[in-house]
């Protein structure tokens, strides 16, 4: 039984049986990311078995992760700063739908959303799930014209966003020892999640969870515009993006921006603003306090390099308003706040690794609820692949023994050094180098550390010595 499994110690699906078989279904997916259901099994009897496995009614994706979730909490238990990051994805699976799908923006868009959430430490090693929802649409509810303004939060699809808040605030409940940020893109830029962290910040008894949020609304502050500066005979209340900007810059700061399929990699040069604002109450929603927090204002300058073989679109110069209940008065705080938000991309790669190193969209079963088990194991391996890629840039020195079994690490030790075993075992950063190797990555000077794809061909790899030696040369 291979590192991975253990992430599934303790799990109970009503059936001994079963319970092993999740861990052996587990591992057989994990061994290459990219294979079929089919072909990540040795024979056809496997092959069945796991698909009964999918199918069991007594098998659902919270009781899969529920043991992952455990381990995450134990590891989130051991750190002194965790952020807790949230996200949605969508999953198309327009060219082979399972008989029960249903709409994603369009009709003829079939699949479903999902909601992640996942625990991080600031430098971005991914401990593990906290969470994550499914949802979907129907062709009814995407011409709807209903003025969204006077529904209940909890009656629309954001309400995920405040769920998720809570949540964080539930771990921070139970680990009082561990400062835990909530971080969220713009889609989180909700006033409910302002207004009841700050009413939990009020509560001596509570504890206290932080947030940094991307803002997307140009929000109306409490500081009305004297009469003289406008023409309207109503109040007129100045708004947060024209309060922030006329800031004074705090510090200028440089940033790697990485690689994604809008963007190529550069380095961003950043001036950075910060002050303490107080939002108005929503225009329709009169009854509400006012919120108070920080931004933090992030703006790119200077010229900006074009890339000609993407969109002029694609290009456009870092904007950031970062909204925040972390305190933001000195340069260090402030930047401390930034590389917070910065460490929301791991999501991102997290998903990528779902959608290209495991190739969900790709799986065909014909329920959804099939579909939903079988894409709780891939959440297990994803976010073990990730955790290897930053194995070797965050805890390098750690005895490989804590990913991997003597019977997986040493065959790759021989193939790739082409030298003895050592006398003790090495390092998860040696280790995961050796591993990338193996996927392609030639660990030139001054390259940037592996990312995710050699990490995944190298385990894919390193499975097949694995077998090899075991069956040519048996303990």
């Amino acid at each position: 039984m291979d590192a991975i499994t253990k992430e599934l110690d303790g799990i109970e699906l009503g059936d001994k049986r079963l319970n092993r078989r999740s861990q052996l279904v587990l591992q057989g997916l994990s061994v290459d990311t990219q294979a079929s259901i089919n072909g990540s099994f040795g024979s056809w009897a496997e092959t069945h078995a796991a698909y009964r496995l999918f199918d069991n009614p007594q098998v659902t994706p919270e009781a899969i992760l529920e043991p992952h979730y455990s381990a995450t909490h134990e590891r989130i238990r051991r750190c002194p700063v965790v952020l807790i990051v949230q996200d949605t994805t969508e999953y198309d699976f327009s060219k082979h739908p399972p008989r029960d799908a249903a709409c994603l923006t369009k009709p003829n868009r079939l699949g479903f959303y999902d909601h992640t959430h996942l625990a991080l430490t600031p430098e971005g090693l991914a401990l593990g799930l906290v969470g994550s929802e499914t949802f979907d649409r129907t062709p009814e509810s995407l011409g709807s014209t209903k003025d969204r303004s006077k529904i209940a939060i909890e009656e629309k699809e954001s309400f995920r966003w405040l769920q998720g808040f809570r949540l964080a605030h539930q771990i921070s409940c139970e680990y009082p020892q561990t400062r835990i940020v909530s971080v969220a893109d713009c889609e989180a830029d909700i006033y409910d999640i302002f207004l009841e962290a700050q009413i939990r910040c009020d509560d001596p008894i509570s504890p206290t969870t932080d947030y940094v949020i991307r803002s997307k609304e140009n929000r109306l502050l409490n500081e009305r515009i004297p009469p003289r500066e406008h023409n309207s005979r109503c109040a007129v209340y100045r708004k947060l993006r024209d309060v922030t900007r006329q800031a004074p810059v705090l510090f200028r700061k440089v940033i790697e921006l990485p690689e994604t399929p809008k963007r190529t990699s550069r380095s961003a040069t950043l001036e950075v603003r910060a002050r303490q604002v107080t939002f108005h109450h929503p225009k329709n929603r009169r009854g509400l306090a006012e919120v108070t927090c920080n931004v933090v204002y992030v703006q790119e300058i200077g010229p900006q390099q074009p890339s000609p073989e993407l969109k002029s679109d694609d290009n456009t110069l870092i904007e950031w308003w970062l909204l925040t209940s972390l305190p933001a008065t000195t340069p260090a705080e402030v930047e401390q706040i930034i590389d917070y938000y910065k460490a929301r991309w791991t999501i991102e790669v997290y998903f990528r690794m779902l959608k290209t190193g495991c190739r969900v969209e790709q799986i065909q079963l014909e329920t959804v609820a099939r579909m939903k088990n079988c894409l709780a194991f891939y959440r297990i391996i994803a976010w073990y692949v990730l955790c290897l890629t930053h194995f070797n840039r965050h805890a390098p020195d750690e005895p490989c023994t804590q990913a991997f079994a003597d019977w997986q690490w040493q065959p790759v030790w021989r193939i790739t050094t082409r030298k003895p075993l050592p006398s003790q075992p090495p390092t998860l950063g040696t280790l995961v180098l050796l591993l990338a190797r193996l996927g392609g990555y030639n660990n030139r000077p001054n390259e940037r550390p592996p990312g995710p794809q050699p990490i995944w061909v190298g385990l894919r790899r390193m499975h097949d010595f694995a077998l090899a030696l075991q069956t040519f040369y048996p303990p």
